[in-house]
Order: C-alpha cells, then structure tokens, then sequence
C-alpha cells in the first residue's frame, strides 16, 4: 500500500478556486455522476495496481535475478512521483488539471508495460519509475480536479468514495495478482492493467473538459511556472535516485554516487520543506515529519513482507499477498474513527496510539522468521499497523489544515506529500541496503524447502527492526503536533 495514493476522506490539500464547480446535489445526481464514476474508477485502478504488484514483486524480482534490488523496484516509483507532483501542481493551475491527468495515466500504463515486458531487473525499475512519474501527476490532479468540480458540500462525499475504492483491491488485489501470478506468470499482473486505463479516462473526460478544464480564473494571468521549486523537485529526485543506487552496489566505489546524492537532496528538501522540520519544530514542521515517518518506516517494512513470506515461509503469492489484505479495511475504520466530531479534542493521543500500534506491528512481522511461529500472525500484526496508519494519516492531513495559514495551504500541502514520498524513498534504500549487506540477494536461487534456496533470516530481521525503531520514534514526534504553523 502506497501511502502517495489518496486513500482517505481527510486528505484534501485543496486551494479554493473561481473554477465551475456543479451546484450541490450529490456525487451521483446528473451533473456529477460520470465524472465521480470516472475519478473513483482512476482511484480504484490505482489502488488495484498498489496492492497486485506487491504480490507478484518477490516472482518478478527472482526471476530477473533482481532480489539485491528488490527495494529500489519500489523506491523508483516514489522517486519520481515526488518530481511529478509538483510539476502537476503547477501545470494544472496554468492549464487546468486535464493535461496533467491524461499525461499522468498515459505514463503510468506505459510503465506497466515497460516493467511487464522487461527481461532485465534494471529495465523493470525503470518501468516503475516511468510509472511512479505518471502517479505524481496523476495524484495531484485528481485533487485539482475535485476542488473545482465539486462544491465545498460535497467534497467529504467525493473523498469518502475515494478511501472507500481502496478497500476491495485490497481484499481482491492479492488474490487476483497471485493466482495470475502462478497461472499466468507475474508479467501478465503489469500487463492486463493498462487496457482498464482506457474505461475510467473515457468516462470522465468529457465531463473534466465541462467542469475543470482550464486556468482556475480565465480572465487573470497565467501564472508562471516557479521554475525555482522545479529545479528543487527536480534535484529531489535525482539526488534520491543516487542515493538509491549507492544503497544497492554496496562497494568502496559507491560513496560517490553517495556523496553527490546527499549534496542534491539535502539543500533540495530543506528548501522545499518547512523551516524547522528536520528537528521536529513543534506545530506544522513536526506535522510534516511524522507524515514522513510513518509513511516511510511502514512502506519499507511492508515492502518485504510477501518476500519473507515466499522465501522463508514457502508461501504461495496469493497466501503472501492476502496476509496483507485485512489491512485495507482497518486503514479505512482508522481513517473513520479519526473523523468522529468527539475524537477531536484527543486528536494527538489518537495519533500517539497510531504510531505505538505501527511499531508494534512491524516489530512483530518478523517473528514468523521462527518456524513455530503460526504464520497469521503476520496478517493479525498488519491489520492492527494499517488501523494505527489509518489514525495517523489522516490526522497529519487534517493537522495540516488547521495549522496553515489559507494562503499557505498549497505549498504546507506539497510539502507533506515529499516528506511522504521522500521518506518512502530514503527508508527503502536503506532497507534494502541492510538486506543486501546480509545476504538478502542469496535468495534468488529458491524459495524455503525447495532445492538450492538459500535462507538469511537476519537480512529480513534488518529491515523490519529498524523501521520498528523508526517507527517508535513518531510515536515522540506525534507529542509536538499542537503549536502555530511557523513562518515558511
């Protein structure tokens, strides 16, 4: 599960505009029920594809003879998203979010195709990151989207459908993804995707062009593009990329690449996030930091664990992928026991509890490493992480609304998406370093129990605990969140 895609009713980093929004009725009345078919069908592609991929990612990668770059499959995506996010928002308040989306799911299915149709590890990367740019894109606009097509009334309802599109594919997902996966073979998981792209983009295009096409204000000025914050993006992902790269060819050699990544990255988030953030400022830096950590710390852990469980556990991919699936509907009871009105005045602790059931729940996975250990404990463990997910990432989002000024409302809110897909990126290269350094890579010559595999429990007990300790650490972070939003 990706925490990039939007899958709660309480993100809404929307700027208020003069844009055509449709009289009040309902998300399915005339007016608005193409469109809210077609943007929750993007939402459910997306969703679909989050929660398939994971489970045919440990065939993909044994196959390629990719298992020492297992991590950077998933952080490719990530990096690049973070460089489409905010090209989006600058496109779609130029232009008007449609050029922004057609280009952004345009790009996602052709990395599907691109990782689908790859004979090398690298080549398949390379489609994730072709992908992960389409999803940067794709992301914001649908966002643009909802803030000009739908009325104030009738967000929470749009956005209610879109946390609601995440609970099948991931109760579906798994299953679907691994039976193909043993069936059909894993590359038939990236191909069969992008022929669903052509339904929902053929359904809500019409009603786009009627409804947001365009600058918000056609009569003002275009805007320009800050070309400032691009050239901070557009470093982000470069020195990420680096940085990746270094964590996976762990030679003498690879301090370079190392160095020169820490030399784009660094300036770049300190200039694209609030000041203080890094030190858990109390108020919206500290907002912004946990978003990262508990993103991060719980997309790396959850990354290995259908890899863990068909390599040490001898698991089919669906078993592995389904271990996972509870988790979609306790993400979506959090993300709702967060939104009760009497929940409010305990914000902070329910955020603090979230972070405590997170670190419990990566801590945990690993023990199934045990062989007496049943291996459900795995799906109990996660159920319980995604419903502390579902508390705190729809708190930070809420948070970060109420400690923004209106006028800062857009950049407090892309900055918490990179602090979210930043800590996605660097949490996984240093995951899949540790599992590399251990032996993790020895795994691609079998699976448990079967002839020639190869077992390194210790390199999976490097990424989990680690991130569990991370993890522990928000749980700190989550006491600062009360404060006035800092000047930027």
């Amino acid at each position: 599960m990706s925490a990039l895609e939007p899958r709660d009713a309480d993100v809404a980093p929307f700027r208020e505009t003069a844009g055509p929004a449709l009289a009040d009725g309902s998300v399915l009345d005339r007016g608005h029920r193409a469109l809210s078919i077609g943007i929750v069908s993007v939402v459910l592609l997306i969703a679909f594809e989050a929660t398939a991929v994971g489970t045919a990612m440990p065939v993909a990668a044994r196959e390629l003879h990719g298992i020492p770059l297992y991590a950077f499959a998933f952080s490719a995506y990530f990096t690049t998203s973070l460089f489409g996010m905010v090209l989006a928002g600058q496109w779609s308040d130029r232009a008007g979010p449609l050029a922004a989306l057609t280009t952004g799911m345009s790009a996602f299915a052709a990395g599907l195709l691109l990782s689908g149709t790859a004979g090398t590890m690298w080549l398949f990367i390379l489609g994730r990151a072709v992908q992960g740019l389409g999803g940067g894109l794709v992301i914001v606009a649908l966002y643009v989207i909802v803030s000009r097509a739908y009325s104030e009334h009738l967000r929470p309802a749009i956005m209610a459908a879109f946390a609601a599109a995440w609970v099948v594919p991931s109760v579906v997902g798994p299953l679907a993804s691994g039976t193909i996966t043993e069936h059909l073979g894993w590359r038939w998981v990236f191909l069969g995707i992008p022929a669903l792209v052509a339904f929902p983009l053929a359904l809500a295009l019409p009603a786009i062009r009627r409804t947001a096409s365009g600058p918000a204000d056609p009569a003002a000025p275009v805007p320009p593009y800050d070309r400032r914050r691009i050239r901070l993006a557009l470093a982000l992902s470069v020195g990420a990329g680096l940085l990746q790269y270094a964590a996976q060819d762990l030679r003498w050699l690879s301090l370079l690449p190392a160095a020169a990544g820490a030399a784009l990255l660094v300036p770049a988030a300190l200039g694209l996030l609030p000041r203080g953030t890094y030190r858990a400022a109390r108020g919206l830096p500290a907002v912004v930091l946990l978003r990262g950590i508990s993103a991060g710390s719980f997309i790396a852990a959850e990354s290995f664990v259908p890899l863990m469980l068909v390599t040490e556990r001898g698991l089919s991919p669906t078993l592995a992928g389904l271990s996972l699936a509870v988790g979609g509907a306790t993400w979506a009871l959090g993300s709702y026991v967060q939104s009760r009105p009497w929940t409010e005045p305990y914000r902070e602790r329910l955020v603090v509890i979230g972070m405590l059931l997170v670190a419990a729940a990566i801590a945990a996975a690993p023990t199934v490493l045990i062989h007496s250990v049943p291996v459900w404990i795995v799906a109990v463990a996660w159920a319980f992480g995604c419903l502390g997910m579902g508390l705190v990432i729809a708190s930070t989002s809420v948070l970060l609304l109420k400690l923004s000024a209106p006028e800062e409302a857009g950049a407090n809110s892309a900055a918490l998406q990179i602090s979210d897909g930043l800590s996605n990126v660097i949490l996984l290269a240093v995951g899949g370093a540790a599992f590399a350094a251990l032996g993790g890579g020895a795994l691609g010559h079998g699976v448990a129990g079967e002839p020639g595999a190869v077992s390194h429990p210790a390199a999976f007990a490097a990424v989990f605990l680690p991130m569990a300790g991370v993890a522990a650490a928000g749980a700190w972070v989550a006491t600062r969140l009360g404060g006035p939003a800092p000047r930027r």
